[in-house]
C-alpha cells in the first residue's frame, strides 16, 4: 500500500518550530523517583499566587522542580509580544541554560497559583549532573533544546534598534549569536516600537543602533563588552582565588581541555575575548568530524563543547581578554583588558589565529558591513540572491563557498594557485565542481575595491599571469585566506615562539616555561584541524595533572 499524499506536507509549508516537534524533551516529567532524588541537591521553595519568581535581566537563583501549583514563563514586559511560553506544572523542572551558570534570566516567570518547588542552585545543578547521570541528561537535554527554541524564535534577551546591513548591528548581532545569546533586531524604518523607542530615549540617528538591555538600560552603540556587562554575560572575576588551570581560548582546543580537566577535578576558567568556538564556531558546515557523518554547523558543535564544558564546572569568562602574563614562576597571573586579572596554578594557550586580512588599500572601509570573515546564517541573509566573490583556498573557504552557493546567485571564487586540490579536502573540491553557480578563478587576486560611503560596490581582481583585470558589480566580498597565531599578548611573556610567531612546544605540549601549555592552531607544527585541536586539549590535560602533581610532591617536601 502506497503513502496517502495527505501525511505528507507542502514542499512550500515552512518548519515547524522546536517547541512543537521536540516538545516531549524540552518540556519532560520527571518521575517522583527523580524527584525523590534531587531533594538532596536542593531547598524548598514557597510562593503565593502572583509571586514574581524569576525577572528577565536578573542572575537566576537556580532550577526549580515544581511540586505544586503552576509557574507561567513568559516573553519579558519589554519585549512586544507578551504571550506565555510554556507553564509549567508538578513534575516539571523551570529553567534553561542560564540557570546552569547563575546569569541573568531571558524570561519572567510568575505563580499562576500557590507553589511549592525544590530550587537547585547553578553549584548543585552541576552536582545533579554527575551525580544524577540520567536524570541530569534528561535535565541537560531540556535545557539546551530550551535556549535553542528561543533562539529559534527570537524571544528573550536584548534588542537592537538599526537597519540590517549597517555594520555596528552586524557586528553585535554577530557577537550575540555567537555567544548563543537570544536577542531581537528592529528596524529603525518600518517598526513602530523601534520607533517608539528612538522617540523616548531621544536618540539621533547618527547614534544608531541602540541596544535595549532586557534589564531596561539603554546603550548608544555599544561595544561588545558594554553589552556583554549589561546583559549578564561577564561577571566579577575572584582576582585572589588560585585556579589549577587558566585556559585562554575557547576554540575547540580550549574547550576540549576544559571538558576533560573539570570532568577529572580541576578547578578551570576559561577567558575568551569574544565568544566559544573561535574559527571552528564560524564554520557553515563540518562534515569531516568523526561521528557526525551528515555533517554539523560549527557553531552547533562548539555550542555543545562549551555547553559540557559548563556542565563538568569550568568557569567562562568571555567576553574577557588577556593582555599579559606574568614573567615569574607559578603560580601565574594574567591582567585583563579592563583591569581585573586571574591566577592559576598552571596555564594553557590556546588563542588560535587572527584572520588574515587582504592587502587591498581602503578594505578598512568595508569591512563589518560589506568584507566577511565567516559566512554564517547572517551573511547569508545579507547578500541572499546577489553575486558574491569568496577569496580563499582551504577548507574554511570551501565550507563557506559550498554554504553560501545554496543561498546567492552566483559565487565567485579567488585563487591565488593554480587550484583547490593541494589544498582543500577532496570532498569540498567535488562538491564546489558539482555546484553550477560557484566559478573558481584560480591563479587570480583581487586588486580593487570601490564604492562609496562605506558602501562596497564593485570588487576588481586580476589574473596574475595575464594580467587582464575584471570588474564585477560585487556588494559582499567575503576573506577565508588563513590566519596568523594570536600571540602578540606574550610579546613580554618569555615564552617562545617561531619565526611566525607560533608558540615552541615539547613532546607533552609544554613551553620553555614550566606549567605554561600550548594546544590547537597556536602552537608550531599543529595540524590546523578541527579534531587534531580537540585531541590535543584531551591529550594536554595528562600532561598538566603530571605537572600539579610534580608541583606539590615540590610544596609537601619543602614544607617538611
Amino acid at each position: 500500500m502506497g503513502i496517502k499524499s495527505a501525511t505528507l506536507p507542502p514542499m512550500s509549508e515552512a518548519p515547524r518550530p522546536l517547541i512543537e516537534t521536540r516538545a516531549a524533551q524540552m518540556f519532560p516529567k520527571l518521575s517522583q523517583a527523580e524527584i525523590d532524588r534531587l531533594r538532596r541537591f536542593g531547598s524548598e521553595a514557597r510562593y503565593a499566587k502572583g509571586d514574581l519568581i524569576a525577572r528577565a535581566g536578573e542572575e537566576t537563583r537556580g532550577l526549580y522542580v515544581i511540586l505544586k501549583g503552576e509557574v507561567r514563563v513568559a516573553p519579558h514586559e519589554s519585549h512586544r509580544n507578551a504571550e506565555t511560553i510554556v507553564t509549567h506544572g508538578p513534575g516539571s523542572f523551570m529553567g534553561e541554560l542560564a540557570h546552569l551558570s547563575g546569569r541573568p534570566a531571558l524570561a519572567d516567570a510568575f505563580a499562576e497559583s500557590d507553589v511549592e518547588a525544590i530550587l537547585i542552585s547553578p553549584a548543585r545543578l552541576r552536582d545533579v549532573m554527575v551525580a544524577e547521570a540520567e536524570t541530569g541528561e534528561k535535565i541537560m537535554r531540556a535545557l539546551i533544546l530550551r535556549r535553542v527554541a528561543l533562539l529559534e524564535q527570537s524571544v528573550g534577551g536584548p534588542v537592537i534598534v538599526g537597519d540590517a546591513d549597517n555594520r555596528d548591528v552586524l557586528r553585535l548581532e554577530n557577537f550575540l549569536n555567537r555567544n548563543g545569546h537570544p536577542h531581537q533586531r528592529l528596524d529603525p524604518d518600518t517598526d513602530s516600537c523601534a520607533k517608539t523607542l528612538i522617540e523616548r530615549f531621544h536618540v539621533a540617528l547618527g547614534e544608531l543602533p541602540i541596544v535595549l538591555c532586557t534589564n531596561g538600560e539603554l546603550l548608544r552603540n555599544p561595544s561588545e563588552n558594554q553589552l556583554a556587562r549589561c546583559i549578564g554575560m561577564t561577571h566579577a572575576i575572584d582576582g585572589e582565588k588560585l585556579y589549577d588551570v587558566a585556559i585562554v581560548g575557547a576554540g575547540p582546543a580550549g574547550l576540549a581541555a576544559a571538558v576533560y580537566a573539570t570532568s577529572e577535578g580541576l578547578s578551570v576558567i576559561v577567558l575568551d575575548c569574544r565568544a566559544f568556538g573561535g574559527q571552528a564556531g564560524a564554520s557553515a558546515r563540518i562534515e569531516n568530524y568523526l561521528g557526525f557523518p551528515t555533517g554539523i554547523t560549527g557553531l552547533a558543535l562548539m555550542a555543545r563543547a562549551y555547553n559540557q564544558a559548563q556542565k563538568f564546572g569550568a568557569e567562562m569568562a568571555i567576553p574577557e581578554e588577556a593582555v599579559s602574563l606574568s614573567c615569574g614562576s607559578a603560580p601565574y597571573v594574567f591582567a585583563l583588558r579592563g583591569g581585573q586579572r586571574v591566577r592559576a596554578r598552571g596555564v594553557v594557550v590556546a588563542t588560535g589565529a587572527e584572520y588574515r586580512r587582504l592587502d587591498v588599500e581602503n578594505l578598512a572601509a568595508y569591512e563589518g558591513s560589506h568584507v566577511h570573515y565567516w559566512a554564517s546564517a547572517l551573511e547569508a541573509r545579507l547578500c541572499a540572491g546577489q553575486e558574491v566573490a569568496l577569496v580563499g583556498a582551504g577548507n574554511s573557504a570551501g565550507q563557506a563557498a559550498v554554504f553560501l552557493g545554496s543561498r546567492v546567485k552566483k559565487v565567485w571564487m579567488i585563487v591565488r594557485g593554480k587550484g583547490l586540490d593541494a589544498t582543500m579536502s577532496r570532498y569540498l573540491c567535488d562538491r564546489i565542481a558539482a555546484q553550477p553557480n560557484i566559478e573558481v578563478l584560480t591563479q587570480t587576486e583581487v586588486s580593487a575595491l570601490a564604492g562609496e560611503n562605506g558602501a562596497l560596490e564593485t570588487v576588481t581582481w586580476r589574473h596574475r599571469l595575464t594580467g587582464r583585470q575584471d570588474c564585477h558589480a560585487i556588494r559582499h566580498l567575503f576573506l577565508l585566506i588563513g590566519a596568523a597565531p594570536n600571540t602578540d599578548w606574550l610579546a613580554k611573556s618569555g615564552i617562545a615562539l617561531d619565526a611566525k610567531g607560533f608558540v615552541l612546544t615539547d613532546g607533552a605540549m609544554m613551553t620553555n616555561r614550566r606549567g605554561v601549555f600550548a594546544i590547537g592552531d597556536v602552537r608550531a607544527a599543529s595540524v590546523k584541524r578541527v579534531a587534531a585541536a580537540v585531541g590535543e586539549g584531551a591529550q594536554v590535560v595528562a600532561a598538566i595533572h603530571a605537572y600539579l602533581a610534580e608541583e606539590k610532591e615540590k610544596e609537601t617536601a619543602h614544607g617538611g
